[in-house]
């Protein structure tokens, strides 16, 4: 139990539920063995820490570390993430290129949403768990690696064996050791002491005082479901300790920031916590945040129009940087009569004929808009995708959906 306590104090593991300590309890306990592990959860519990707890205390803590997420990496370049490549295997391909296997040689590879690989590339790593051996893309020589892996899922993958989606001899070979991390949902004992712990972080870190629940606030937070479990809650907790300024925080208040229990899905009870998981809702947070960040850019762009309106010389027509789209319509150049001084302001008149200046501007719709944000992002980053999807505050898996669907060249 010693031990358990200073592996979940050197991890930042939180709680005393006791399927919790079980799964920590396993994973000490599979460490110091070569057996592959399968770590089982729903999204935002908290699976990458046992893979670290695995190789910390396994042989291999002196070999390299790697975590891959496969859910994040396109169909087309993944064998060549994980294997590597040799000069000339297919476009742009101007060296040889290690892959993660070859990297993590002698060490630990966490395989995060495993469940995501498509169906060549599980037998590809079949045959790399069974025998060490791998064929880098382009080569016919085959390569020896020694690795441990340390799987993950949030998915059902007995139903996507049924689904013909993921292979049966794949999972069995992954799944030698199965550790199931609990949802949120089901260590209600935890869940105060985790609000506690995020809100005193969030204090310390911004030298304020941290905040409290009050009993009725208390008992909200224990029933509420937490879709997105310990990800979730963190959230929540460090956005009431930034936002208000009453230490003391009632249960309306904390409805503020976490959806009403009515109007959430519910949560499926398969009789299998291990794959519970409400991908729907993250995908529809996901998309959330891109929208806002949009339209928080079109009230950004605007702005700079008015702003550029009433600095431009009179005697010289409005020049704006059109998009392509517009290249070829009949634009109007337009001369603004608003009287100018060194510093400009606006009078109410003022105002008003420059948003009618504004509004004979050629209008982008959303959806160009994020075409061109997009075109300039590759452009400053050489065309590298997950660079520009790190500036475009998006995950790089949306940023190849978005480039597909608006078949944009790099």
């Amino acid at each position: 139990m010693a031990d358990i306590q200073s592996i979940k104090q050197r991890f930042g593991i939180i709680g005393n539920d006791p399927q919790l300590m079980r799964a920590i309890s396993v994973a000490v306990e599979v460490a110091v063995t070569d057996m592959s592990v399968l770590v089982m959860g729903e999204s935002g519990v908290g699976k990458e820490a046992f893979s670290k707890i695995i190789h910390t205390n396994s042989p291999r803590k002196h070999g390299k570390y790697i975590a891959v997420n496969c859910g994040a990496i396109p169909e087309g370049t993944i064998e060549s993430e994980l294997f590597g490549h040799i000069k000339g295997a297919f476009t742009n391909a101007d060296r040889d290129r290690k892959g993660y296997f070859a990297e993590a040689d002698k060490g630990t590879i966490f395989l995060d949403e495993v469940g995501e690989l498509p169906m060549n590339m599980q037998v590809k790593l079949l045959r790399v768990l069974e025998s060490g051996e791998y064929l880098p893309v382009g080569s016919s020589k085959t390569m020896h690696c020694d690795v441990r892996v340390v799987a993950a899922t949030n998915v059902n993958l007995v139903a996507a064996i049924e689904k013909g989606t993921f292979r049966e001899d794949l999972y069995y070979r992954l799944n030698q050791i199965s550790i199931t991390i609990p949802p949120l949902r089901k260590r209600k004992d935890d869940i105060y002491m985790l609000f506690k712990r995020f809100a005193v972080d969030q204090a310390e870190k911004y030298n304020m005082p941290h905040i409290s629940l009050t009993a009725d606030a208390r008992e909200y937070l224990k029933n509420y479901p937490w879709q997105g479990n310990v990800r979730q809650l963190k959230n929540i907790a460090e956005q009431i300790s930034i936002i208000e300024k009453d230490r003391e925080i009632g249960v309306d208040i904390l409805k503020e920031y976490i959806p009403p229990m009515s109007s959430l899905p519910a949560v499926v009870d398969n009789g299998n916590d291990n794959i519970n998981q409400d991908e729907a809702l993250n995908t529809i947070l996901q998309n959330k945040r891109e929208i806002s960040t949009l339209r928080s850019e079109v009230e950004q762009l605007k702005n700079v129009v008015a702003t550029l309106i009433n600095r431009i010389n009179p005697s010289q027509p409005l020049l704006l940087d059109v998009p392509n789209t517009y290249q070829n319509s009949n634009l109007q150049e337009v001369e603004p009569t608003i009287e100018r001084s060194a510093t400009p302001t606006f009078a109410p008149q003022e105002t008003e004929q420059v948003f009618a200046v504004e509004d004979k501007l050629p209008i982008m719709t959303l959806e160009q808009m994020e075409v061109k944000m997009i075109r300039e992002a590759l452009k400053r980053n050489n065309g590298h995708r997950a660079s520009a999807a790190k500036e475009l505050g998006i995950s790089e898996r949306t940023l190849y959906r978005k480039i597909n669907d608006y078949n944009i060249a790099d």
